[in-house]
């Protein structure tokens, strides 16, 4: 069994992702992990994923002006002149995150210019931090992205343990999974493997199958109406699914080699 593990989950836009990485961090707490989330996603919904109150203030990364000039040597919004490249951020994750029932929290906030490679201080900030989570940090860290690697690089593709590419079972989102892994592979990131949501009967299974040859299949979430209510009644997923988590629990061990 590690002692920490660092997961990066990754995926089209509505397969699930974040639902899956609440319930990743929730297997992982209930083994007795120190779990860190991550929310590096532009939507930003693992916090109500979590189930944090609803008036607990958790301010993005991106968009803390003051401290980024501080470290950076540059206002938010600015380009070019003397930036520092490799800012001091060691300190910053017990000051930042937030907890709510034993899962800290952390938001990244998105770059909303100049594009993920931006030499901007906000972009700065966010890679510099990523790469301290991943390479420093000794908690199990769960991190929530967008479609794609864009918050990764070389630096850090080797502390993660695992890009998990969450699927639904139709074509659009097993060809991005497919692209997804040849960006990882571009960074060296070759330890990659998949989750299958929203299953509905053994059709989906086999579709599946025949169109993620070549990928590792973690396992597999039948669709659940609960986890459509969880996100209508902002809930934990796992309280209106159990099946669900039943099924994220197998693959957590499956993760950490028990």
């Amino acid at each position: 069994m590690k002692d920490n593990i660092k997961l990066a989950v990754t995926g089209k836009g509505g397969v699930g992702k974040t639902t899956i990485s609440a319930l990743l961090c929730k297997a992982l707490s209930e083994r007795g992990y120190t779990v860190l989330a991550v929310d590096a996603d532009p939507s930003a919904n693992l916090a109500s994923a979590l189930g944090f109150p609803e008036d607990m203030v958790i301010t993005p990364l991106v968009e803390m002006k003051e401290l980024i000039e501080e470290r950076i040597g540059a206002a938010p919004g600015s380009m070019g002149g003397l930036l520092k490249l490799n800012p001091q951020v060691d300190d910053l994750p017990e000051k930042l995150w937030k907890e709510n029932n034993g899962i800290k929290l952390m938001v990244m906030g998105t770059v909303k210019k100049g594009g993920g490679g931006c030499m901007c201080p906000e972009n700065i900030i966010l890679k510099s931090m990523i790469q301290n989570l991943l390479l420093q940090r000794n908690e199990a860290v769960i991190l929530d992205m967008e479609a794609g690697v864009e918050h990764l690089g070389r630096a850090t593709a080797q502390a993660v343990d695992q890009l998990i590419v969450v699927v639904e079972p139709g074509k659009r989102s097993i060809d991005t999974a497919f692209k997804i892994r040849e960006l990882a592979e571009d960074i060296q990131l070759n330890k990659i493997s998949v989750i299958v949501n929203k299953v509905r009967d053994d059709a989906d299974i086999d579709f599946v199958q025949k169109n993620c040859a070549g990928l590792l299949v973690l396992g597999y979430l039948q669709f659940d109406q609960g986890i459509v209510r969880s996100d209508m009644e902002r809930v934990p997923p796992w309280e209106l699914s159990l099946q669900s988590l039943a099924a994220v629990r197998e693959i957590a061990g499956k993760l950490i080699g028990s």
